[in-house]
């Protein structure tokens, strides 16, 4: 465990961008112990819960917490360690895997979630009394056979940003068809603006989301994707990358797209020299702490000739909150989750990172998450983000690679019969 904390603690040094400044593993004030209740003894026992995610953006605002964690219960001590986004699935499954692996932890859903429940990793949460304060139809992601094993926390919308003003500047009102948001797209290269910013090895998971819900012929396909009864070399999917292909050819995107850091499509999104971001809600105050003047709205691509298509956004609630089921302090975690998502102190981690929540009576303070909460919450056309429907991991990197492949210049074509060999390969391995 020491060594994973020692990598750690560089690794959230370098998502803060200054190597030494920061610790991936730290807790709040408190000397921490056991019982739970808020009644400290002087002869209980100091017990530690090590928590492990990947936001090393939320750290500040999970000091805050558990500090008062700590103080309200001074006999418990919360140890969180921060791993890198990019590898935290491999990551989490080895920790979780040895004797002293966190207490409670995050996950993404879908072929990571299903991978973690099948270690048999997950203590069984449905009988919490605190999972009254969620939206009973956002938390159905982290469910198995009707129990829940992980509660998703955030709610976050997988549809590109874009710059309201720029749009009003050149009277580009928000596409409602495929040939609109072409048009949209050309009218901002006209005038010297990148329509788009990409993200490197980010974007790819992101875009595709969108792209796919009005091309998907049913919600389950990649069940059947999974399952070898449907391929990536249908016309459903073709089409999808065929589309991604148009934009990528008629130059709506920065140069070098797939080599570009987030940091650096980010600031061409927030300095007005692309007018989308190609990421999602969770990037709004990101950009606007770039850019506080930055007006920030967000419209998801129609691939259809249809202005009333039937999806109109992508939703996806993530980082699911676990308990290690092998933990030895399964009460006390409990008690973390129990105080973390009461609503006071979610709305503090709410606006404290700018993030939306699948809980219910959140006080949102700032203007992009009353935004949210006003705009995109009431929807009923959105579509749970399609990417994470697929089960099988290397399913899922084999549709990741494919919009990368064709975000290099691949044919559509080779592309996809590229990305079903993957499907396949995965699929006889049980990955």
């Amino acid at each position: 465990m020491k060594k994973l904390l020692t990598w750690s603690s560089v690794a959230v040094a370098l998502s803060f961008g200054v190597v030494g400044c920061g610790n991936s593993t730290t807790s709040g004030s408190g000397n921490g112990a056991t019982q739970s209740g808020g009644n400290s003894s002087a002869n209980a026992k100091t017990v530690t819960l090590q928590f492990e995610h990947w936001r090393g953006e939320d750290v500040p605002t999970f000091k805050k917490i558990i500090k008062q964690f700590e103080a309200k219960y001074p006999n418990i001590k919360v140890q969180m360690t921060v791993l890198p986004s990019s590898k935290y699935a491999a990551q989490i499954q080895t920790t979780l895997s040895g004797s002293h692996g966190a207490d409670i932890f995050a996950t993404f859903p879908g072929a990571e979630f299903n991978t973690l429940y099948k270690m048999g990793v997950y203590e069984d949460l449905s009988g919490q009394s605190w999972l009254s304060r969620f939206s009973p139809s956002l938390i159905k992601a982290g469910q198995m056979n009707g129990k829940q094993y992980a509660v998703p926390w955030q709610l976050v919308y997988n549809d590109p940003l874009y710059n309201v003003k720029m749009f009003k500047k050149y009277n580009i009102k928000v596409p409602k068809t495929w040939s609109q948001f072409l048009s949209a797209c050309q009218t901002l290269k006209s005038h010297g603006i990148i329509p788009m910013a990409w993200v490197g090895q980010i974007s790819n998971t992101q875009f595709i989301n969108p792209m796919l819900m009005n091309n998907m012929p049913s919600v389950n396909i990649f069940d059947k994707v999974d399952s070898g009864a449907a391929k990536l070399t249908g016309s459903w999917y073709t089409k999808t990358l065929t589309q991604i292909k148009q934009l990528y050819d008629k130059g709506y995107f920065q140069k070098d797209p797939t080599g570009t850091s987030k940091q650096g499509a980010i600031a061409l999104f927030a300095s007005g020299k692309a007018a989308m971001f190609d990421m999602g809600s969770y990037d709004m105050v990101n950009a606007q702490k770039l850019n506080p003047k930055l007006q920030v709205g967000m419209l998801a691509p129609n691939t259809t000739t249809n202005s009333s298509p039937k999806y109109g956004g992508i939703y996806t609630s993530t980082f699911m909150l676990g308990i290690n089921k092998n933990s030895k302090h399964i009460k006390q975690a409990e008690e973390f989750l129990n105080f973390l998502t009461k609503p006071k102190m979610a709305s503090l981690y709410a606006n404290g990172t700018g993030q939306f929540l699948t809980e219910k009576g959140i006080s949102y303070t700032s203007k992009d998450l009353q935004y949210l909460s006003k705009t995109w919450l009431p929807k009923q056309n959105l579509m749970f983000q399609p990417r994470y429907t697929i089960k099988n991991p290397g399913v899922q990197k084999a549709v990741e690679t494919s919009v990368s492949n064709i975000m290099s210049g691949m044919s559509v074509t080779k592309a996809a019969q590229t990305a079903q060999k993957q499907v396949q390969q995965a699929i006889k391995q049980g990955s």
